[in-house]
């Protein structure tokens, strides 16, 4: 497949698929190798650029995904009758920055930060599509860990988590072992006290 029908190839399933694909998954389909198609997908990003088309071509992480520009949103509303959504919160802005410069996290860690329960907000953002969850960790209980989502790179603007704005370095900032730590202390203190309740019984 020649360059040019490859480029074209790649539009047509960008804009087929409406969400972000990965490379790996393009090279695998077209049987190209993943740093023909990502210098291919450059170049149509260029192109679109160049002849300033109302779509754009978004990198976010390994993943490219073909989206209305900024500018054309409103109008793009208008038609689909599409309301703006709700601005986030505060709360949510807090819980989705430490997720974000902290990442794979429990919700726990997230909480021991903020000192407040973080369920709802948590949850919120899952709806959105701005954080999923990663995995677990292989700990008691298994806790789930969560991560930001291609949408969170969307939405700000960014095509990687290299690109946020570095912290102020006289933040202090629990680390994951800390929060794993803590963790294992709350399970250990929770079957104590279990294993007491269950000898008072026995008693």
């Amino acid at each position: 497949m020649n360059v040019k029908k490859l480029q074209a190839t790649l539009e047509a399933i960008l804009f087929a698929v409406g969400e972000p694909i990965e490379v790996s998954r393009l090279s695998q389909s077209l049987e190209t190798d993943e740093e023909t198609i990502v210098s291919v997908l450059e170049h149509l990003a260029a192109s679109l650029d160049e002849r300033s088309s109302g779509v754009c071509l978004l990198r976010l992480g390994d993943k490219y995904q073909l989206c209305t520009r900024t500018e054309y949103a409103q109008d793009v509303r208008n038609v689909l009758e599409i309301k703006k959504n709700t601005p986030l919160s505060n709360a949510a802005f807090e819980v989705l920055a430490i997720i974000a410069y902290n990442q794979p996290v429990t919700k726990s860690f997230v909480e021991q930060i903020r000192g407040v329960d973080c369920s709802g907000v948590m949850a919120s953002l899952c709806q959105k599509s701005l954080i999923e969850e990663k995995g677990r960790l292989d700990l008691p209980g298994r806790p789930l860990i969560y991560g930001t989502t291609p949408e969170f790179l969307r939405c700000f603007c960014v095509s990687s988590l290299d690109e946020l704005p570095p912290l102020p370095g006289t933040e202090q900032q629990l680390s994951m072992e800390d929060a794993i730590d803590n963790a294992e202390a709350e399970i250990t203190n929770e079957n104590d006290t279990a294993a007491q309740e269950n000898e008072e019984k026995t008693d």
